[in-house]
């Protein structure tokens, strides 16, 4: 249990963010430079790996609490920390972080040519800044990162997007900006609060007194970590006794927060924008890893904070879910444009992330039977990992092909698999996973928050389950026109098949999509504790 002292969450924070400022250095006009600084982001990548390996070898599946947690001195007079850990809920996402990026990087080796040291920087910068926000237990520390990665993201899309970059950078900066400030607004007042029901901590560091009763048995039943206690800390922000009238408040402004992130409807204009006008990396990116973000402040902040509140307007969730799953689905379905189509479907499909977690809630919630209510969660973190993979797969086989025929427009294509062979076979099988194909990772989400639907109402099920039928609707028919069918356009025609390290990416993409699809019983091991201790807060609250 080395790794368990050693600080390895600060070393996948700050060593692709030092890495990416080490790179701005080099000129980019000079050929040996740009291959220094090609390799030399990709070296920093795959240590990040390496350093997940560790995270995953030294992680126990058993403990109910945070793990490699590191705790410094930052800001002691606002009692603000650098306070570090990771759960069940934070590994998969920090892992999919890392893994990302580094495909990006890789698919960047022989497509990226134009400010070469300032585009690998953007990204190694924002993997960090990801990892940081994922591994922070620090609420004000959570809150820096989590601003601070709009910051690359704006820069990958304003620098290397489309025509119309800059009201798409502008507009996705302002959206998300707007849902920082209630977030920023929730954290200040739960600090507050907390300093209140502390009162005299600081003064005996083993007095804990002010946790609400309704948690104290959990807490300390499940490994509850003293050194987290500060009046800033997640975890005590998620103990804290807070009456209805607070926890409503606090409800809508996390959710306005977050539900922007994901994107829920009605705030998810931003992204199909974002997504047209942003590079390939950049969209690739923003579908597999910055959507997760709001899928991560549900679980973080809104459920264990703010229960009781979930209790009563839980069902505002669920309705706005099930429209962003089947009204996106039809959306979608009407699209010309290859990466407005796959934008709408992330939509949809994070739709079930969501319905998931506020279904499981409401179920936890009636019957108090914590292991019918899990695999709500559980799903809804299946299909988070899972809708990275596919949705940046996706993203990459278009970047592919718009890079040689200057088009995204489904209609200039045809014919595709005539000269296409290898790439069409990849293409169908994320196609037919995006579906949710049965034996792939897109199934085996999709098919848990569906099953936990039933157990709450037929006609949720019913409603979530008609996004497998829009979900096959359009992209087969999308596949059909662009792969198949008679050449209509000469470009076509001059169209080269995948090269070898196209061949890497996505072949690693379909591995991962297919072991996650026949076995996914090693993520859901990993989550299973950290599922069962925010349950059981549920279970303890006053609903």
């Amino acid at each position: 249990m080395f790794f368990n002292t050693f600080p390895l969450l600060s070393l996948l924070i700050w060593l692709p963010i030092l890495g990416g400022f080490f790179i701005l250095f080099f000129n980019s006009e000079k050929k040996s430079n740009v291959l220094f600084v090609k390799y030399f982001s990709l070296f920093v990548s795959i240590i990040s790996l390496v350093l997940c390996f560790f995270l995953i070898k030294d992680f126990d599946s058993s403990f109910k609490g945070y793990q490699f947690v590191q705790k410094l001195k930052w800001l002691s007079i606002l009692d603000v920390y650098y306070l570090l850990g990771v759960d069940g809920f934070s590994l998969p996402l920090i892992i999919l972080t890392s893994f990302m990026t580094f495909l990006v990087l890789l698919s960047g080796l022989n497509s990226v040519s134009s400010r070469v040291s300032y585009y690998y920087s953007a990204f190694l910068i924002m993997q960090g800044l990801v990892s940081g926000m994922f591994c922070s237990l620090d609420s004000l520390l959570f809150y820096i990162f989590f601003e601070s990665l709009l910051v690359p993201m704006f820069l990958i899309i304003g620098m290397w997007g489309g025509p119309n970059r800059v009201y798409a950078t502008l507009k996705f900066f302002l959206y998300t900006f707007f849902g920082s400030i209630f977030l920023l607004g929730s954290i200040l007042y739960l600090h507050f609060v907390c300093l209140e029901s502390m009162g005299n901590f600081f003064s005996n560091s083993h007095d804990v007194t002010f946790l609400s009763n309704n948690f104290n048995n959990l807490f300390s039943q499940y490994n509850y970590q003293n050194d987290l206690v500060t009046s800033f800390s997640i975890p005590s922000f998620q103990v804290v006794g807070l009456t209805l009238y607070q926890q409503q408040w606090l409800f809508f402004a996390f959710l306005i927060a977050f539900a922007v992130k994901v994107p829920m409807w009605p705030v998810h204009t931003w992204l199909p924008d974002a997504h047209v006008e942003a590079p390939t990396g950049g969209s690739v990116i923003l579908a597999a890893i910055t959507l997760k973000i709001g899928g991560y402040g549900f679980l973080r902040f809104i459920m264990p904070i703010v229960p009781d509140a979930c209790a009563f307007y839980g069902w505002v969730v669920v309705l706005l879910s099930l429209l962003a799953i089947t009204y996106i689905g039809f959306v979608a379905l009407v699209q010309e444009d290859l990466k407005k189509l796959i934008a709408y479907s992330s939509i949809s499909h994070m739709g079930f992330v969501t319905l998931g977690l506020f279904l499981s809630f409401s179920l936890c919630a009636t019957t108090r039977n914590t292991g019918e209510a899990a695999i709500g969660i559980e799903g809804a973190m299946i299909q988070m990992v899972s809708h990275g993979f596919i949705s940046g797969a996706l993203f990459f086989c278009v970047g592919i092909i718009y890079t040689q025929m200057k088009t995204r427009l489904i209609k200039d294509y045809g014919g595709v698999i005539n000269k296409m062979p290898l790439y069409s076979t990849f293409l169908m099988f994320f196609v037919m996973s995006n579906s949710g194909l049965p034996g792939t990772s897109g199934f085996i989400g999709e098919f848990f928050v569906i099953l936990c639907a039933f157990k709450v109402s037929f006609l949720y099920a019913f409603l979530a389950s008609t996004s497998l039928i829009l979900g096959a609707a359009y992209n087969l028919w999308m596949y059909k026109r662009v792969v198949f069918g008679n050449i209509k356009n000469s470009a076509v025609l001059l169209l080269r098949d995948l090269d070898y390290t196209d061949r890497a990416v996505l072949g690693l993409l379909a591995f991962f999509v297919l072991i996650l699809g026949i076995w996914p019983q090693p993520l859901l091991t990993v989550m299973h504790s950290s599922t069962e201790v925010l349950l059981n807060q549920i279970v303890y609250s006053k609903v």
